[in-house]
């Protein structure tokens, strides 16, 4: 399957004490991160594998949308 290209938010979390990485299109796909590459390299992860396991059930791989320029 081709890598969709999905917008990834990543912003510091004082409660957590890291950096959350967050997929707004791919529902509770997340990761946490000491540094903010840490983060965004552990969202990848979870990123393959939560489109893995929507390919292997069946069910539709969202498609990313589009963001307005602000």
């Amino acid at each position: 399957m081709d890598r969709l290209k999905y917008e990834i938010d990543i912003f510091w979390s004082e409660e957590d004490g890291g950096y959350i990485a967050d997929v707004p299109d791919l529902k509770y796909c997340s990761a946490w991160g000491e540094t903010y590459e840490e983060a965004l390299r552990e969202v990848r992860v979870a990123m393959d594998l939560h489109l893995e396991v929507l390919e292997q059930s069946g069910r539709p791989i969202p498609q990313p949308r589009a963001r307005q320029a602000s």
